[in-house]
């Protein structure tokens, strides 16, 4: 059975470079164990979403599809109470600049580090505030998938879009 971090672990494989890396480098990448990465690896390989030959090769055509039509409702967003942290899903690069803010807070994963005041989104996994804030590609897909967990359908769409154009083949 899939767990949330193995998301986040499939969108670090998706990033140029990552399928080179040990799992220790991996685990230091996503703030994990290097047994954390190799439970959630094999948890993907046994979902079909990485090749049983090569733990690390990913099936971008279905995490595309389950990222489209399953994500929301296997891992959906929690909201909470208005906080501190850092701008996520649609508060969040690249979604932001495409989509006219409300004055409604933003969603932010809470975060010491964070700057901006808005209300709570719990992130796909307790330590994706610190792996997004250390490498901005993944910042930027961690969003748009909490853009696909949380957003309305136009926040969705546009979300989805960006995700493709990121995960497309090399």
């Amino acid at each position: 059975m899939l767990r949330p971090v193995d998301i986040a672990v499939m969108l670090k494989l998706s990033l140029a470079g990552a399928s080179e890396k040990s799992f220790q480098s991996l685990g230091k990448d996503l703030h994990l164990s290097a047994s954390e990465v190799h439970a959630s690896l094999k948890r993907t390989r046994q979902s079909g979403f990485t090749s049983p030959d090569s733990p690390k090769t990913l099936n971008r055509s279905a995490l595309l599809e389950f990222l489209e039509h399953g994500l929301r409702y296997a891992f959906p967003a929690e909201r909470g109470e208005l906080t501190r942290g850092v701008p996520t899903a649609h508060a969040a690069a690249p979604l932001k600049s495409a989509l006219r803010q409300a004055d409604d807070p933003p969603p932010v994963w809470p975060h010491v580090a964070g700057t901006t005041r808005g209300y709570s989104l719990t992130p796909l996994y307790r330590h994706a505030p610190d792996a997004a804030l250390d490498d901005p590609a993944l910042y930027e897909l961690l969003s748009l998938v909490d853009a696909l967990r949380d957003g309305r359908t136009r926040e969705r769409v546009l979300a989805m879009k960006e995700v493709e154009a990121r995960l497309a083949y090399a």
